[in-house]
């Protein structure tokens, strides 16, 4: 399987540097890959980079806590938008989502995909913080509020992507938006399974050894 057009080559580390963001753009547009995902501060940078390659800029917002306001995630993805980013993806109100509040999950997801432009949105529910009805909640929610993507993890939680979690979204969803499985995909294996229980779209720093057939992906 040629997994290079499923990866979102993901540098998402506070210590990266300008380098570091260059070096991942090489990567991308040598292997073909979907997207880079990157923070804000380095959007501008990518689109250097990458001009002239099919590779897409994907940046996050509300990353990775979700606690920001829905004011403050909205003007986030307005200025990332305004910077050039071709895909945002957001984390929810986790908190809002653990007490059952989904009218405000919902809402919060609404005020971002109203700023995004038209740009691809993916939404992050965290899987590892939640109960599977909680889960169950937060995809439709997400889809309800007109999401492309439901993704599982930010990577950084107490956990990444799971072959259930991530078929729990794919029955939940049902067609009706995308499947992004980021963390713990640290090898073929990993990915190829993650994409037949309904992953259709991989976020991983370890895109390179994965295209390369190698079995040490780093995860996210």
């Amino acid at each position: 399987m040629n997994l290079a057009p499923f990866i979102d080559h993901t540098l998402l580390r506070a210590t990266a540097t300008p380098a570091d963001i260059v070096q991942l753009c090489r990567e991308a547009r040598e292997y073909h890959f979907k997207a880079v995902c990157i923070n804000p501060q380095h959007i501008a940078l990518c689109r250097r980079e990458l001009a002239g390659s099919e590779v897409l800029v994907a940046t996050v917002c509300g990353f990775p806590l979700g606690a920001q306001s829905s004011e403050h995630k909205a003007q986030e993805a307005r200025l990332s938008v305004q910077a050039g980013a071709d895909e945002l993806d957001m984390v929810i109100a986790i908190g809002s989502a653990i007490a059952g509040d989904w009218s405000y999950v919902q809402a919060d997801i609404a005020a971002v995909r109203a700023a995004t432009a038209g740009r691809v949105l993916k939404v992050i529910i965290e899987t590892c913080s939640l109960q599977d009805d909680q889960k169950e909640r937060a995809a439709e929610a997400a889809v309800s509020a007109g999401a492309d993507f439901v993704k599982t993890s930010t990577g950084f939680g107490t956990g990444g992507a799971t072959l259930a979690d991530v078929a729990l979204l794919s029955r939940v969803v049902a067609g009706r938006a995308g499947i992004k499985a980021a963390g713990g995909v640290r090898s073929v294996a990993d990915a190829e399974a993650m994409i037949a229980a309904g992953a259709t779209r991989l976020g991983t720093s370890g895109g390179v050894g994965l295209v390369a057939g190698e079995q040490n992906g780093s995860g996210y």
